[in-house]
């Protein structure tokens, strides 16, 4: 990968091959009601909501940043306001350079080249001491097929990562999407299908879409007047279609902020295609809370150091054994981590707490490190 805003993943496709973003539904079942959804939403034209340069005096879309492993962990304060007890907790390696989205909801994107650590912040600001405060956040294991918990949010209406739905202009210029595009819907119901785990229902219509409703272009679309850069996103939205993530303007598609972007050809994509174009993908279940999915959420049978008192700038390793994670944290200082055991050098006296989360809710422990 390319560090650095709109970096390049380098052909890296975040998720494994078998995740619902990355799955080739050009062969799915259509949903009996697909009709009654699409009509739901109107017959709108394909709004790519993303560009370059400035509208309205804010950029284009939702920007990232690539980082690497020399990017220092920072705490993130999660707004009383927001939602603290569905965010993931800090430390991040977000740098006080990170972009933010100025138009909207302030959304901040960081990729992790190193570790393949995705982390995404809601409502973010900076602080001083170049901490951020966000009103939700979470991270994502890009080489795993993670989840949150359902009913969870993250840093997006659908409990989805924002950054795996993005049409990033390093993908198309390369002539291949592979995965999904996040796209809005403007009436939402409480209700959800996979891939999302949480709703944020505006909407008591019948048809109104659950946050995680799929849509998918007709194979027989002819694309042959598009662009080379449109036919890419017009391939993927055959191949993977498109994930409904927020609650918003209706058929807005969501990509990166790139100065790159032709904005008159992506134009041509709201004037050529419409909702009529598309077809929903058969939703098996639609999750309520008359109907959620329950299970054990993960164990911890210990959690502890080798060494709980140590001179300044030497190393501790702390070790656990847990069951059924799906991702793992440890705050302060370590953040994000995979496996069983972490090494570190603590910078002061600290109890640490491991977290670990998997569908059905989080577990957590603590031990204490002294440093003399």
């Amino acid at each position: 990968m390319t560090t650095g805003e709109a970096g390049s993943l380098g052909g890296f496709v975040p998720f494994p091959a078998d995740n619902l973003w990355n799955t080739d539904i050009s062969g799915a079942q259509i949903d009996t009601n697909s009709t009654n959804y699409l009509n739901e939403i109107g017959n709108l034209g394909l709004h790519p909501d993303f560009g370059s340069g400035l509208y309205q005096g804010s950029t284009i879309g939702i920007p990232y940043i690539v980082v690497d492993g020399l990017t220092s962990n920072v705490n993130i304060d999660y707004l009383n306001s927001g939602s603290p007890d569905e965010s993931d907790p800090g430390p991040m390696p977000i740098p006080a350079n990170a972009p933010v989205e100025e138009a909207g909801d302030g959304h901040v994107l960081v990729v992790d080249k190193n570790t393949c650590f995705l982390y995404e912040l809601y409502q973010a600001s900076l602080n001083s001491d170049n901490s951020w405060t966000a009103s939700s956040g979470a991270v994502w294991d890009l080489l795993a097929d993670e989840q949150r918990p359902y009913k969870w949010t993250s840093a997006d209406a659908a409990g989805l990562p924002i950054f795996e739905g993005l049409v990033r202009y390093d993908e198309v210029a390369s002539g291949t999407i592979n995965h999904a595009i996040r796209f809005a819907v403007n009436k939402s119901i409480n209700a959800f299908v996979p891939p999302a785990s949480h709703w944020a229902g505006n909407s008591s219509d019948t048809w109104a879409a659950p946050m995680g409703m799929r849509l998918r272009l007709h194979a027989n679309f002819d694309i042959s007047t598009f662009s080379t850069a449109n036919q890419v996103i017009l391939k993927a939205l055959k191949k993977y279609g498109m994930i409904a993530a927020d609650n918003g303007s209706a058929m807005y598609i969501t990509g990166s902020v790139d100065n790159r972007w032709d904005n008159n050809d992506l134009h041509n994509l709201q004037t050529g295609v419409t909702t009529n174009d598309f077809d929903v993908i058969k939703m098996d279940t639609i999750y309520t809370s008359s109907n959620l999915p329950t299970g054990a959420k993960p164990s911890i049978s210990n959690f502890t150091s080798n060494l709980p008192a140590v001179t300044a700038g030497s190393p501790v390793t702390l070790s656990w054994t847990e069951t059924g994670a799906l991702y793992t944290i440890i705050s302060p200082q370590v953040g994000a981590v995979r496996g069983t055991s972490v090494t570190f050098t603590p910078t002061a006296t600290a109890t640490y707490t491991i977290y670990i989360t998997n569908q059905y809710g989080q577990s957590t422990a603590t031990t204490m490190v002294t440093v003399h």
